[in-house]
């Protein structure tokens, strides 16, 4: 990453570093020349502090978060460790023990906020995830209730993912139905993915800063990121099928989950814009769909 001409503060964002963020946003959501501005001052009262974020972890490895790090050239790393008002993060955060558990207890006071959840919670065994001493589904349920929004990141948010996978002895559940089954009615969003694209995270973010929600699909994922099958755009869908000592190919037939999985990481590309797991000639695992890690969805089949 080349370094930042960005000074510590958010003040010391000039007006066009907010316009040149607000334009690689318009791009990524396709809108036109005339949503910079608007944009511009959505990703300013992020930066300020105006649209606080409050990110909590549960059941996870916080691989999500490592990912947004990973941001640049959507918003460079300055943005997201010194400017993005994330009002408190576990994993990115200085600030540590009762200081932060109190800085937490006052920004669910306050309210307001945009709740970013990374982590599956833990039903059947509630200790087995805790912050200040508080188990985290009443940590979660608590947050939810001061919540403008809530955004589950990651497959295990979002759906269970790997915690939730048999045999699953903290009967880890996604933080989504979790929340529902508790009586929280807010408006929700999903970004699946393990770990999701950092594009996905920053743009749900801005989206919901700027316009409100966005599209979502069925299952409450932005149709911007999630309305086409990997399938769809993988650079193996036109060759001939894989086999294990010839050349690359497609490998439905050795289970890639890409038929059947929506997301647009291909196109979109990681390690910036420089490739994909199918680019990488290994099988798309599924990870965007609500399947990833269940019973048998990883039992690949060999081919005859």
């Amino acid at each position: 990453m080349p370094p930042s001409s960005h000074t510590d503060s958010p003040a010391g964002m000039s007006r066009r570093d907010f316009l040149s963020l607000a334009g690689r946003v318009a791009v990524l959501w396709g809108l036109g020349s005339s949503a910079v501005t608007s944009l511009a001052a959505s990703i300013q009262a992020l930066s300020t502090g105006r649209a606080p974020v409050l990110w909590l972890e549960g059941s996870n490895c916080s691989g999500c978060s490592i990912s947004l790090l990973n941001s640049y050239p959507v918003l460079p790393l300055s943005v997201l460790t010194r400017h993005l008002s994330l009002q408190f993060h576990q994993t990115l955060s200085t600030i540590q023990g009762a200081p932060a558990v109190d800085l937490v207890n006052h920004t669910i006071a306050q309210g307001g906020y945009l709740l970013v959840v990374e982590g599956a919670v833990p039903v059947t065994i509630p200790s087995a995830c805790r912050f200040g001493g508080e188990n985290f589904g009443d940590h979660l349920q608590r947050a939810a209730q001061g919540a403008s929004h809530i955004v589950a990141v990651g497959s295990c948010a979002a759906f269970g993912g790997i915690p939730a996978a048999p045999n699953n002895p903290t009967g880890a559940v996604d933080a989504i139905s979790f929340l529902q089954s508790r009586g929280i009615s807010k408006p929700f969003v999903r970004v699946p993915g393990c770990p999701p694209h950092p594009d996905w995270m920053i743009g749900t973010l801005v989206h919901l800063i700027q316009y409100g929600m966005p599209p979502l699909d069925s299952q409450l994922r932005p149709l911007k990121f999630y309305s086409k099958t990997v399938h769809s755009m993988c650079p193996l869908r036109e060759m001939e099928d894989a086999s294990p000592s010839g050349p690359p190919g497609c490998m439905e037939e050795y289970g890639c989950k890409g038929p059947s999985t929506y997301a647009d990481c291909v196109s979109r590309g990681w390690n910036g814009v420089a490739t994909s797991c199918l680019h990488s000639h290994a099988p798309c695992i599924g990870c965007t769909s609500q399947n990833f890690a269940q019973s048998s969805f990883h039992h690949w089949p060999v081919a005859q």
